[in-house]
């Protein structure tokens, strides 16, 4: 294969976000490219419940989509061209040849899209370019998914306009392979599939093995609670090498058992399987690791059994202690996810944890409707008291994955 050619690129239209006007992608394609868009399509981020670092290891999570969408106008192109624009991000248009399209060659965060693009057409998808205008409302750094919208959007679209007839889980695990192996980062499925497969209303209990899933009920307001994430405005990125550390000590974890993968260690069988790796020499981060998926996966089918019986006020001990667990046993949080924990539950929350990869980004926090204001305020108070940065904190609605808008 030949080397990826410098992507060319035009200047920005005027009247783009970057400028301080509202996005709008129809609009903005029309004027980049001087037609009007085949289609306009949107995919959402997501939060994640419970179960954190588990999905690499064919385990649990539950998911639920946010109302926060990176939105995409697409039309088709049969030349072999690829022209990428977001609202989000300085620069013009970036330009590439879909038959130059090579892994880890850069490109910013046109990578992401780009990515699915070479995704496809490597599993043999006859898909020959694209003009795309991408805008999100989906926080970037902030553990919400916003790269997984961009590639789910930008999968969807492809999808439909070249008649592929791809599932929605299909077009997930085209999103984790754009992510995975042409970006590099080792991410594992929830959050693609999050994105292309959740439904209003409810979360996603997911099975990462298999993709087998389930749409579970989630209506908190029924049952007087709120859900809040709260945004530390700690920006984190999963390619500085942590995320691929903890990855691979999973799967050493794993080999020392003589397991596939750790979601083949029973629950009650872990104190065994710590035992066996200590005298195997694991190393210490090694144990952590293991402790922390398996019991991860037990707290999602905790959490599930809480949701069926309909005692969600009783999931909040278990949040509390999958955020203990991220903290002391996968060492992922930061000062600024653990302050909103401790003082949300100081505040009277029913509990509360980071979600997403750590190092920064969001944490979410279960607590009665009536006092969300209340602990909200704690917890911005708490942020000023230390010097930190005021949170961004909104409410989580569980909303529709991915979708053609028109």
């Amino acid at each position: 294969m030949t080397e990826t050619a410098e992507p060319t690129v035009t200047p920005e239209p005027a009247g783009t976000a970057a400028e301080g006007h509202a996005a709008d992608p129809a609009a903005t394609f029309t004027e980049l490219y001087g037609k009007t868009p085949d289609g306009i399509w949107a995919a959402p981020g997501r939060v994640n419940l419970i179960g954190e670092y588990t999905d690499f290891n064919d385990g649990f999570v539950m998911p639920l989509a946010l109302p926060h969408t990176a939105v995409a106008a697409v039309s088709r192109r049969d030349d072999g061209v690829l022209r990428l624009y977001s609202t989000d991000v300085p620069g013009g248009v970036v330009s590439l040849r879909t038959d130059e399209l090579t892994p880890h060659s850069g490109h910013g965060w046109a990578a992401y899209p780009a990515g699915v693009l070479w995704a496809l057409r490597t599993a043999g998808h006859p898909v020959t370019g694209a003009d795309i205008a991408l805008t999100s409302t989906v926080p970037t750094g902030a553990g919400l998914s916003s790269s997984a919208a961009l590639e789910v959007v930008t999968a969807l679209a492809l999808n439909d306009l070249f008649d592929l007839g791809l599932t929605p889980a299909e077009l997930a695990v085209i999103g984790r392979r754009a992510e995975n192996d042409f970006v590099g980062v080792p991410s594992g499925i929830m959050d693609q599939m999050a994105s292309a497969c959740c439904t209003e209303g409810h979360a996603l209990h997911l099975d990462t093995r298999d993709l087998s899933l389930r749409h579970v009920p989630f209506d908190l307001a029924a049952q007087g609670l709120t859900l809040l994430v709260v945004d530390t405005r700690v920006k984190h990125a999963l390619g500085d090498g942590a995320y691929a550390e903890r990855r691979a000590g999973c799967e050493e974890g794993a080999r020392l058992l003589g397991i596939p993968m750790l979601r083949d260690l029973p629950y009650e069988d872990l104190p065994a399987g710590l035992a066996t790796l200590a005298d195997a020499g694991a190393a210490e981060s090694i144990l952590r690791y293991v402790r922390h998926v398996v019991s991860d996966n037990h707290r999602v089918e905790q959490v599930i059994a809480l949701l069926d019986a309909g005692e969600v006020r009783a999931a909040g001990p278990v949040l509390n202690e999958g955020h203990r667990s991220l903290r002391d046993d996968l060492r992922v949080s930061c000062p600024e996810l653990d302050l909103v924990v401790t003082a949300a539950n100081e505040a009277g929350a029913l509990g509360a944890r980071m979600t997403g990869g750590g190092f920064g980004g969001s944490a979410i926090v279960l607590v009665e409707a009536g006092a969300a204001d209340a602990v909200a305020d704690a917890v911005t108070k708490a942020f000023a008291a230390a010097g930190h940065a005021a949170p961004g904190i909104f409410t989580a609605v569980p909303s529709a994955g991915a979708r053609r808008l028109r």
